[in-house]
């Protein structure tokens, strides 16, 4: 088989691919009729390195010859597309918000959003936040808002929070880095320490992003004392202030910071697996609410996670149950750690299926695309 690198702009967004994407060596990554939904989607599958049976590419050349011109349809955005969409926009919004007169309105929109994604189907949610092997460095900063604000609704939500206190957890979240969301991404795919002007930058970022949001006509004062206080701690060791008092809100929002900071790879190490993150979360907490939360709401084992069953089968977890230890999980190997070609669903709380504990080495998951193991998720039709 001849292969040719595919340049980007045989790609189109939003159309089914018409052949089959391979890797250097002719390896199928992925299959004729996928679609790429998203610009992000697109430049990570070609820094992986795509390419095409050059004779597959003649056929379907020669395919489109012999038929009419017709009218091009495009395919519905499933959920993993809108969720990639999601940091270029918040890119787009946090970018230069003081050009943007109505700012504050539209954060409220994005949220909004965010909730109506995580309701769709909230695994996905999480998987995303625990699927970050392949992430670009570019958008660290916006992810990890993202990431955090996904968790802060759960979080919210598993403690009993009135939607317009949540509303202020989730804003306050995406914008709590407002002024060194590129630094962030510098920052992770650098391979050394920071440098002291970084670390200037970032103890006073909490006090500037407050600043700013205020001159924008943020008003709500929890939204603004979370984000001033998200740094602090209840002994006095945080900053930029080294307050004591530290409200809730703030509590729950370094939380889910610091969780999703750790299990998020960066250039300078790689990311903590959940389980010790969350390890790490509850002694630090010493078993408070917040973390024995976000233990019920994640579970031991949350989606995303790659794990070894009892049987010798190795998969990924795909959604929750009500058990925190017993998850269902997409395998995708056999009993011999060989790769199989149809995902098959375990439920882990049967005995010949438990989870005996998670796969360090992830490199068969690099080219694995979600859709293989959730499915082709539809979004639903918006109003």
């Amino acid at each position: 088989m001849k292969v040719i690198r595919l340049p980007r702009s045989k790609v189109q967004l939003g159309q089914p691919l018409p052949w089959s994407v391979r890797d250097e060596q002719g390896k199928l990554l992925l299959s004729r009729g996928f679609v790429v939904q998203t610009e992000q989607q697109l430049t990570q599958l070609l820094e992986r390195g795509a390419f095409a049976d050059v004779e597959e590419i003649r056929a379907v050349a020669r395919e489109q010859a012999a038929q009419p011109e017709r009218a091009t349809v495009r395919v519905p955005p499933n959920l993993f597309g809108l969720w990639d969409q999601l940091a270029e926009d918040l890119r787009k919004l946090l970018l230069h918000p003081a050009e943007k007169p109505d700012f504050v309105t539209q954060l409220d929109d994005f949220a909004t959003r965010l909730l109506g994604l995580l309701d769709c189907q909230v695994d996905i949610g999480i998987y995303r936040a625990v699927r970050q092997d392949n992430h670009q460095h570019f958008y660290y900063g916006y992810t990890h808002a993202i990431h955090t604000a996904m968790l802060c609704v759960l979080l919210a939500r598993r403690l009993g929070w009135p939607q317009p206190r949540l509303m202020s957890l989730v804003k306050a979240a995406l914008t709590m880095n407002l002024t060194i969301l590129d630094l962030q991404g510098q920052m992770a795919a650098q391979d050394v320490p920071p440098k002291d002007a970084q670390r200037a930058e970032i103890r006073a970022h909490p006090d500037k992003a407050v600043a700013q949001l205020t001159a924008l006509g943020v008003t709500d004062t929890d939204w603004l004392t979370a984000i001033a206080q998200h740094h602090e701690h209840l002994e006095g060791t945080g900053y930029p202030s080294g307050t004591r008092d530290v409200s809730e809100m703030a509590v729950a929002l370094r939380v889910a910071d610091v969780l999703m900071a750790k299990i998020s790879p960066r250039a300078l190490r790689e990311a903590l697996s959940p389980q010790e993150a969350v390890r790490q979360l509850y002694r630090e907490d010493k078993g408070g609410p917040i973390s024995t939360a976000i233990i019920k709401e994640l579970g031991i084992y949350p989606p995303g996670d790659y794990v070894k069953l009892a049987s010798g089968e190795q998969g990924v977890v795909v959604q929750r149950t009500a058990n925190a230890k017993a998850p269902i999980v997409a395998v995708i190997t056999d009993t011999q750690a060989r790769l199989i070609t149809k995902t098959v669903r375990r439920d882990t709380a049967e005995p010949g299926s438990a989870i005996v504990g998670a796969v360090s080495d992830k490199a068969m998951l690099k080219r694995l695309p979600p859709e293989r193991l959730f499915g082709f998720s539809v979004a639903p039709p918006t109003a």
